[in-house]
């Protein structure tokens, strides 16, 4: 990372607001007008959080739903202990980790949030591809984890792979939404998934009958 980047990042708004209120990253700010906007964090819920390191939506999701609420968060990094928080090692993309992961919720999620990111690539299509996969699991995580009714927020890079996944997930959800919360940098190419109403997961079977008929 270059001297200027550093210098840019520094003086950047939502990063010196977090430094002041002592948030591990400015994306806090982006979980919180999100939640100010679609309610996705209910007082007293449970909430797992994928990709979580450094910890700044661990921080607001604790502070949302509240002391009777539980949130556990996991990352291939380790996460620094957060008071009422349950942190976890691992790789979402295994299974043996999403298994810990749903010991430790002891029950289902009233939402799932993941800020994952892949490594850049410099190739925008593999970062979009990459992106969406990592979507993918957390789609498949929020399958096996969510409540009835529970909620999904995810990032994802924009792309042409996009319209699919989006379809894929309404198949889940009743209702499904792109947002940019305003503390994304402008020149960013990242939205936000936002699904709200879980259904369950779809019928495979059913689906797979239709496309025979």
């Amino acid at each position: 990372m270059g001297k200027r980047w550093l210098k840019e990042r520094k003086r950047e708004y939502y990063y010196r607001k977090a430094k002041k209120m002592d948030y591990r990253s400015r994306a806090s700010f982006k979980l919180m007008q999100i939640d100010d906007k679609f309610k996705v964090l209910p007082r007293g819920g449970a909430v797992a959080d994928l990709g979580a390191a450094p910890g700044g939506w661990l921080q607001v999701a604790k502070e949302r739903v509240g002391p009777n609420g539980k949130v556990v968060g996991v990352d291939l990094q380790r996460i620094e202990p957060l008071k009422g928080v349950v942190t976890l090692q691992g790789d979402i993309l295994r299974e043996e980790t999403v298994e810990s992961l749903q010991e430790i919720l002891g029950g289902k999620a009233d939402t799932v949030i993941s800020d994952m990111s892949p490594n850049i690539s410099g190739s925008y299509s593999t970062d979009h591809a990459r992106s969406v996969e990592l979507c993918s699991h957390a789609l498949d995580f929020a399958r096996k984890t969510l409540r009835t009714g529970g909620s999904l927020v995810m990032k994802i890079f924009e792309g042409d792979m996009m319209g699919d996944f989006l379809t894929e997930v309404r198949k889940s959800f009743s209702m499904v939404k792109l947002h940019s919360p305003k503390a994304s940098r402008s020149r960013s190419s990242e939205i936000y998934i936002i699904a709200k109403g879980f259904r369950g997961e779809p019928d495979t079977g059913a689906a797979k009958a239709a496309d025979e008929e």
